[in-house]
């Protein structure tokens, strides 16, 4: 596998002392590659739980300082965390359609939002092949309150930033297979890229600077308000 998936970059920083004393307070790289993957997507999965940043570009330390992500975010603290243990990963990138995220946005939040949003997630090459980790994105216990909240949904489901062929059959846990959960929602695909700072140099999110003070200052926070309600914290 070529030395390209484990490069250090700023936005996957794996160098930084917050994440290096993580992975040495886990005891990740004593674990085999099987558990390693695991261990990492279940920590980056459900101990940061599923919340709006203020950027999509923040570094990985950023991330877990937050202590909450979204798709992009959560993606750069898996890769990094996964490359810092020699595990090879790559980003895959692409635009989803905004209406799955009703349910966590509403009113003036969804009006400003663009009709489509930037949306990447990590694949990891293990077992001679690529594996989206996509399910990362949603901590267990949001995820089992929309079940809940939802629980006579049949078929597709796209609400509460969930998009899934049926949400009752469900599962986000590491077994060594695709994991998605947003990726019904895909309206363009723009392929594979060997970071996340390549990717949104290429593909960032396009929106005036109003509609980024606004986000930053008012629809990411009444959006985490929502994220919490549902979860029930």
């Amino acid at each position: 596998m070529e030395n390209r998936y484990l490069r250090k970059t700023r936005m996957l920083n794996y160098d930084n002392e917050s994440i290096r004393n993580l992975v040495k307070e886990r005891r990740w790289e004593a674990l085999d590659e099987y558990q390693k993957i695991g261990a990492i997507y279940g920590f980056v999965r459900n101990e940061i739980l599923f919340g709006y940043n203020r950027s999509d570009l923040l570094p990985a330390e950023q991330v877990l300082s937050d202590g909450y992500g979204q798709c992009n975010t959560k993606a750069t603290l898996l890769m990094t965390l996964l490359r810092a243990v020699g595990i090879p990963c790559r980003l895959h990138g692409s635009e989803v359609e905004k209406h799955f995220q009703k349910g966590v946005t509403s009113g003036i939040v969804a009006a400003l939002a663009p009709d489509t949003i930037v949306h990447t997630w990590a694949e990891v090459f293990y077992q001679e092949q690529w594996i989206a980790l996509e399910g990362v994105i949603t901590d267990e216990p949001y995820v089992c309150a929309v079940k809940k909240l939802y629980q006579e949904n049949k078929g597709p489901f796209a609400h509460c930033a969930i998009s899934v062929p049926d949400l009752n059959s469900l599962s986000l846990e590491w077994a060594g297979k695709d994991l998605f959960v947003q990726n019904e929602s895909v309206v363009k695909d723009y392929g594979v890229f060997d970071d996340p700072d390549t990717f949104f140099e290429k593909h960032p999110q396009t929106w005036s600077k109003v509609k980024d003070f606004a986000y930053v200052h008012y629809g990411r926070k009444k959006m985490n308000r929502t994220v919490r309600k549902i979860r029930g914290v």
